[in-house]
């Protein structure tokens, strides 16, 4: 389609992506998220919750060899994710899943890891009038909300499993009463600045389902240097050799 691009994935130059300009197109937060849930050699079961292109799919398949489902409301982007999927031959790792995620049901084993990259927006908080209908629907809670989100990781996962978002500061409170009103019990918790003298504008949460209690709060993670370029920490999760 003429408003589909193609790109390397990153600095990963032997993995490709699609990406449609009518489309939400993965950012730093993709990355970020990618990087930050926790993967083990126990890891054989995980869900991404709103996968859109496959983005973080492709992402965790170079840190695991692990199944990965990717649960998708929006049928063009199913689309977009397949082709993602085939095109870089991992039709054996990842699956992609045309449903809301509100709908999904576990048919096999729960997942050990969920990841989400959820809409931002409350709907009516930032004017949407000007977006596309996919843009909407990715950057605003209009077919699913936190948490909504947050209860259907909570019913797709086993006993001890990991669940991991990213989001806005402002809604860490939101997500940690919704973790533990669904039983999932905050673990870890970064927050990202885009520089060092700037507010944090990006929170990273990870939570273990039915877990002990010790919520640990990580180094923050700085996205850009003082002269405005990425730092080397987010230039390594790129898959630069810096």
């Amino acid at each position: 389609m003429e408003n589909e691009v193609l790109n390397d994935l990153l600095a990963h130059n032997n993995m490709k992506i699609i990406q449609r300009k009518d489309m939400f197109n993965f950012s730093l937060d993709t990355v970020l998220l990618s990087h930050f849930c926790s993967i083990t050699k126990n890891t054989k079961s995980i869900i991404d919750f709103g996968t859109n292109n496959a983005a973080i799919p492709l992402l965790l398949s170079r840190r695991t060899n692990a199944h990965i489902t990717g649960i998708e409301i929006q049928k063009d982007a199913v689309d977009v994710a397949n082709k993602n999927v085939e095109m870089n031959n991992l039709e054996d790792q990842i699956s992609i899943v045309h449903c809301n995620l509100k709908d999904y049901i576990v048919n096999d084993e729960r997942a050990d890891l969920i990841v989400c990259n959820p809409p931002f927006f409350k709907v009516g908080e930032k004017s949407i009038l000007n977006e596309s209908e996919y843009l909407q629907i990715a950057r605003h809670e209009i077919e699913v909300n936190l948490e909504e989100i947050i209860l259907a990781a909570s019913k797709s996962m086993h006993y001890h499993a990991k669940f991991a978002i990213v989001h806005r500061p402002e809604r860490t409170i939101d997500i940690i009463n919704y973790m533990q009103k669904y039983g999932i019990v905050p673990k870890r918790l970064k927050f990202v600045y885009p520089k060092f003298d700037r507010d944090a504008n990006t929170v990273l949460i990870e939570g273990i389902y039915k877990g002990n209690d010790g919520l640990k709060v990580e180094k923050p993670l700085y996205a850009h240097d003082e002269n405005g370029d990425y730092s080397l920490e987010v230039r390594r999760m790129f898959g630069e050799n810096v």
